[in-house]
Formats: structure tokens, sequence, C-alpha cells
């Protein structure tokens, strides 16, 4: 009796298994610490615009990362603290890992869904409805076929019963990795398209791109992995712990978006004021120096054309830079 009590231990590889979900749940919480850095910089950049409707989405997204983080540490505590070497527990699945997964298919179609909506406002003044329709109908499809997921789950008690519902993990996560490259190339596509020939602009709409880019890498290379590794890897864990990171991933991506063109905003606008700041430092220094006074009335010359020497190359330039700016400022807006 006592050789079919240990029969479990030597078949069960605990660093693969609930090793790789303990792994996952501390490189999670790192993720949501990025996800605090990024909310926090996006509302104290938007403190003096009241509530709006983005700052409700952040808001949203950190209540649910919150709560999947939440889920996610509980579902280890379970298996690790307070089932410390009850091998029969181990192998059930705790309502706290289905859960989480619930949680992970309500913040990727909100997502997916905030993208469609910025391409509905990059493609201002274009023909959008059929592609917006298109990615929203997309976005639905996934969407669905995730919930099927989560049900079929729900379902399941055992972790070895996971296997039979291989296929439609592979499913949910290609479907979620599709909907990245087409909003990725949607958005890429348009932000290339939407260069006015200003440098300042231009250089903001190139940054943009590739924050587009690496953000829609990211979640479908977490997504790829997550694939692989349940493909390869089947009686092991890394997958689920895989999983974990998905969800931050997206909402720290959508955030970051957010926040990234404010940052480049604020760098492309920067010379102006310093332009300004410099011409107004030499007209306070030639209308206080004593100095120049002196050599002013020893010369005898006409304040007029000191002015007018000075104000020319201003008149020349002011136009093109503010006109830069006013360009760089609408578009972002639109964005």
């Amino acid at each position: 009796m006592s050789s079919s009590a240990q029969d479990p231990i030597p078949q069960l590889d605990l660093g693969n298994t609930f090793g790789a979900l303990f792994i996952g749940v501390i490189l999670a919480a790192v993720l949501f610490g990025l996800t605090n850095v990024q909310a926090f910089i996006y509302l104290q950049a938007h403190r003096s615009t009241g509530i709006t409707f983005f700052k409700l989405v952040v808001a949203w997204l950190w209540i649910f990362d919150a709560l999947h983080l939440a889920l996610t540490i509980h579902c280890v505590y379970y298996y690790l603290v307070t089932n410390y070497a009850n091998f029969g527990v181990l192998t059930e699945i705790v309502w706290s890992l289905k859960l989480q997964l619930v949680i992970n298919i309500l913040i990727v179609p909100m997502v997916h869904l905030l993208y469609v909506h910025r391409i509905w406002k990059v493609s201002k003044g274009r023909s959008r409805i059929f592609p917006v329709v298109a990615l929203g109908i997309i976005v639905a499809l996934g969407s669905g076929i995730a919930i099927t997921l989560a049900w079929a789950q729900y379902k399941v008690k055992f972790f070895k019963d996971l296997v039979s519902i291989e296929w439609m993990t592979y499913l949910s996560l290609g479907t979620a990795t599709f909907i990245d490259f087409l909003i990725a190339s949607s958005l890429c596509y348009l932000l290339a398209t939407s260069r006015t020939g200003f440098s300042s602009t231009d250089s903001f709409i190139t940054k943009l791109v590739g924050y587009t880019i690496s953000t829609g890498c990211l979640t479908s290379i977490c997504s790829m992995s997550i694939i692989i590794t349940c493909a390869v890897l089947p009686t092991t864990f890394i997958f689920i712990g895989l999983q974990f990171l998905v969800t931050k991933l997206y909402v720290n991506s959508f955030i970051a978006f957010l926040n990234a063109r404010y940052y480049m905003q604020v760098n492309a606008i920067v010379d102006p004021p310093q332009f300004y700041e410099r011409h107004g430092v030499y007209h306070q220094e030639l209308h206080t120096s004593g100095s120049q006074d002196e050599e002013f009335h020893k010369s005898r010359r006409d304040p007029k054309d000191e002015v007018l020497h000075i104000t020319q190359p201003i008149q020349g330039i002011m136009p093109q830079s503010m006109t830069s700016t006013m360009e760089m400022k609408s578009f972002s807006s639109s964005v």
C-alpha cells in the first residue's frame, strides 16, 4: 500500500510543471509593475483633462490586469503552499486557473477593439468603413473561439484532460496572432501613407510605426511560443506559464502605444521654443546692455535698421516652423 501511494511521486516533475507556473507568475508580476508605471505616466500626462474615454479604458485595463495577477498568484499558492506534497490535488485544475482564462478572454478582444478604434481615427478622410468593419468581424470571430475554449476548459477537471482540447488552444491563439498581424499591418500602412513632407511630422510617424511593429511582435511571439510549447511539450505546464504573460503584454502594449505618441510629440517640438527663447534673450540683452548703448550712441545708427536686421530672419523662419508644428499636432491628435 505504501508503494502505491509513492507511485505518483517519481512520475511528477515539479520543475517543468508547477515550477514553470511559479516562474510565469514572477514574470507576470514584473509585467504588472510595468503596467502600473505606464498607467501612472498616462494619467499624470492627462491629469488636467478631466475624465475622458481613454482614462476610463486605462483604469479598466489596469483593474482586469490586477485581477488576472491575483488569480494566478492564488493558483500557484494553492498548489505549492496550501497543498504542498498533496499529489492527489496537484492533478486537478483549481478554479482560479480556469477563471484567469476568462479574464484573458475579456482583455485580449478589448485591446483588439481599441486598436480597431485607433485605425478608424487614423483613417479619417479615407474609405474606412469596409476595413474597420472587416476587422471588427474578425475580432468578434476570434472572441467567439476564445469563449468556446474557455467553456471547454471550464468543464475539464484534470490536467491530463487538457490534451483533448489542444486543437482549440491552437485555433484561439492562432486567431489572436492573425488579428495582431492585421492590426499592425493596417496601422503601419495608414501611418506610412500619412506623411506630410515636414521632417518633424515624418519623423514622428516613423517612430510611431516602429512602436506599432514592436508591440505587435511581442504579443504575436508570445502567442506563437505558447502554441509551440503546447505542441512539443504537452506534458509540461510551460505553455500555461507563458499564457500568464499574454494578458500583461496586451495591456502594456496598448498603454505604451498611448504614451509613446506624447513622448515623441514633446521631442519633436522642442526646437521651436528654444529658438524663440534664444531670440528673446538676444533682444533683452540688446536693449539692456550698457556697453551696447554706448556703442550705439557713438555709431549714430538708425534703430529701425537694427530692429529690421534682427527681425527679418525670424519672419523668414517662423512660418515654416509653426506650420510643421501645427501639422504634427493635428496628426497626433487623430492618432
